[in-house]
């Protein structure tokens, strides 16, 4: 098969698990905006943002590390030895969690609610445990299971909102005796949003056993160091990459006054949410293309692969970022009246995570070559313009300013990944095209900032015409016509009426 359209066909499958249980799970973003003020999600926002870093930190870079070792070890010793790792660590992490989950409350101000860190602290030790069995998952090309379980984890977590949220309430003021109150645990509704999540992280557990009873003791410590000194410099990248990306969310509670910080982080955290869709995509093009480019580091065509594959990655992205912005006022009801004051943040957001997006492609070539140590180092740098632009901007700008911090830092990181890559592993991008499909989308999406219709329906047809200027010289420059004729030149005979 033609590597590009495998790695199409697997990225469509993955994303059947990222777009269509995301899509289902971004349907609680209105659940939550319409429901809570914003300070309450806020909460939400600032607990996730902790989340995000003890994941990186309790699976250190063992998933990329596994991917690395798979091509040339014993694929059997090799997932004994991770998993071994991860089960260890997180067995430690949860007894810790259970001895001081009430000082670190009292620690982030929460000290009121300290359930909450007991909550997350297990989610986050059965996610990471869940980490290498996915990962096998992936690297045995069983994307159809993969899938259906990421699938289930959405939907069971989506259910236990809308039960503990919507049904249990209604339940209670409209009768006195069911056995539904009972198990209303009388939280406040933020509470819930965590239940929820820590029923659907166990029941993925369960859904995992049979990868997970496959362990066996045959550890080998050899390739376990190996594995670690490989995968060591992947968890500095990924604690400081995502420092990068959520680390506003924690700074825009201290920095900004008491009475506004959490309503301003809920209002960010909500509009982040409205670029779903680009970060679906990158979602679900990282877990197909992973696997694949170390699959086809061999091949002696790879590097124009990768090249392609760029190539086609930011088209996608742009296409993504014009969508969303030309039909905004649409997309915008998705989240609560309260919180659309902040959907001027939404294209830079958006264009922050396409970076971020082509950063991901970039990485191959210290992947590739055992440098994992300048991912540490770009993440690093990439963190020190995050802290250094937040503490400037965010007590004057608010979280306009936590939005401009991340476009930079993902553009710089982008800018410094390409040039040190030409150095150790030189890929001929495109970067003149890539540049001028940016550009051009740019230009695009400012001129219908400029044209201003009182009617909708004229504002939604103008819009439509800039998308498809856009799709017409995308095909046309990049012949995608032809795929239409199996790549041959139009010929008279091929068309059937």
């Amino acid at each position: 098969m033609n590597p590009l359209k495998k790695l199409l066909g697997q990225t469509a499958i993955y994303g059947l698990s990222s777009i269509v249980g995301r899509l289902l799970n971004y349907f609680l973003v209105p659940l939550y905006t319409y429901l809570l003020c914003t300070a309450e999600y806020g909460i939400v926002t600032e607990m996730y943002a902790y989340v995000g870093f003890f994941l990186i930190f309790l699976t250190y870079g063992m998933e990329t590390g596994f991917f690395r070792f798979a091509q040339d070890n014993d694929k059997k010793k090799l997932y004994n030895s991770s998993l071994a790792s991860l089960f260890v660590t997180s067995f430690l992490f949860i007894v810790l969690i259970f001895f001081f989950y009430k000082p670190i409350a009292n620690l982030i101000g929460h000290e009121e609610v300290p359930q909450y860190v007991l909550w997350l602290g297990i989610i986050v030790a059965f996610d990471a445990l869940s980490a290498i069995p996915f990962a096998k998952l992936r690297q045995e090309n069983k994307a159809k299971r993969f899938a259906t379980i990421k699938v289930i984890n959405i939907c069971v977590n989506i259910f236990f909102n809308l039960f503990f949220i919507v049904l249990c309430p209604y339940l209670f003021e409209n009768s006195q005796n069911t056995w539904v109150i009972e198990c209303h645990l009388n939280e406040p509704w933020v509470g819930y949003i965590f239940v929820s999540n820590l029923i659907a992280s166990i029941i993925t557990i369960i859904l995992l056993l049979p990868e997970i009873l496959q362990f066996s003791f045959n550890i080998d410590i050899k390739l376990l160091k190996r594995l670690l000194i490989y995968s060591s410099p992947l968890l500095i990248a990924g604690l400081a990459g995502n420092a990068n990306e959520m680390l506003d969310r924690i700074l825009l509670k201290y920095l900004l006054p008491e009475n506004i910080a959490m309503s301003e982080l809920g209002i960010y955290g909500a509009n982040y949410k409205v670029a779903i869709f680009m970060t679906l995509f990158i979602q679900m093009f990282r877990y197909a293309a992973e696997p694949f480019f170390f699959n086809q580091e061999k091949d002696k065509n790879s590097k124009k692969l990768y090249a392609d594959v760029m190539k086609y990655f930011v088209l996608f992205g742009l296409l993504i970022f014009l969508g969303i912005m030309m039909y905004i006022d649409v997309v915008k009801h998705f989240i609560g009246p309260e919180f659309r004051s902040g959907l001027k943040i939404v294209p830079i957001l958006l264009l922050a995570n396409l970076f971020l997006g082509i950063v991901f492609n970039l990485s191959i070539w210290y992947k590739l070559n055992n440098l994992t140590k300048y991912g540490a180092y770009l993440a690093v740098f990439g963190a020190t313009i995050t802290v250094a632009l937040n503490a400037w901007w965010i007590p004057i700008y608010g979280y306009m300013g936590s939005a401009w911090a991340t476009l930079i830092c993902y553009f710089a990181i982008m800018i410094a990944s390409y040039f040190l890559g030409r150095k150790y592993f030189k890929i001929d991008y495109n970067i003149k095209l890539i540049s001028a499909y940016l550009i051009f989308a740019i230009a695009l999406y400012y001129i219908s900032t400029l044209v201003g219709f009182d009617n909708n329906i004229l504002k939604y047809l103008f819009n439509t015409f800039i998308l498809f200027v856009f799709l017409a010289v995308v095909i046309y420059k990049e012949k995608l016509y032809k795929l239409l004729f199996n790549g041959n030149s139009i010929n008279r005979k091929d068309i059937k009426l």
